[in-house]
């Protein structure tokens, strides 16, 4: 690994999507940023997801991140939510792609057994423990930004795994 990188962690959503950038030096991890994009719920879906990749590339150029992380889509019960979910998913992934940043994705399971010890954590239990590890005041808000910077610590923890992996192959 670099001296330091910069991760992007993503919860995507068609309304609102969550970023958080965190930096991960040498033993430390310290946030950088977190907040929203929103999309005009009115707006045609197609138009919505077009704002939604410009508003991206923007976020991704004015930042510079090293990689990024992106929460999967989760399906219950709502197939309509679970689609929207997905396509916004598909508009950042490819922002990202167009900027050459790697994305890797986790199941929601995956980051909060990573991030809290329970695959089954609740939203203010993520947010609460991501504030405690990142050395927050208070809990980041809106959820969706604490949640992507839930997503941003699960890679970071996942990293060292990652380059073990890679420099055995």
């Amino acid at each position: 690994m670099t001296k330091h990188m910069f991760v992007l962690g993503i919860d995507p959503g068609l309304t609102t999507t969550g970023y958080g950038v965190i930096e991960v030096a040498a033993g430390s991890i310290h946030p950088m940023a977190a907040g929203v994009i929103r999309t005009d719920p009115a707006a045609p879906v197609a138009t919505r997801l077009r704002d939604l990749h410009a508003d991206f590339v923007e976020l991704v150029r004015s930042i510079g991140v090293d990689e990024a992380a992106i929460e999967e889509v989760f399906v219950n019960r709502n197939l309509h939510t679970a689609t929207a979910v997905g396509r916004a998913g598909g508009v950042v992934m490819l922002a990202l792609a167009q900027a050459g940043i790697p994305v890797t994705e986790y199941t929601p399971s995956a980051v909060k057994l990573t991030v809290t010890g329970s695959g089954s954590a609740g939203k203010e239990q993520v947010a609460r423990v991501v504030a405690m590890r990142l050395g927050l005041a208070t809990k980041p808000e809106p959820d969706d930004a604490a949640d992507a910077l839930a997503v941003a610590l699960c890679h970071a923890q996942a990293m060292p795994l990652r380059l073990a992996v890679e420099r055995a192959r």
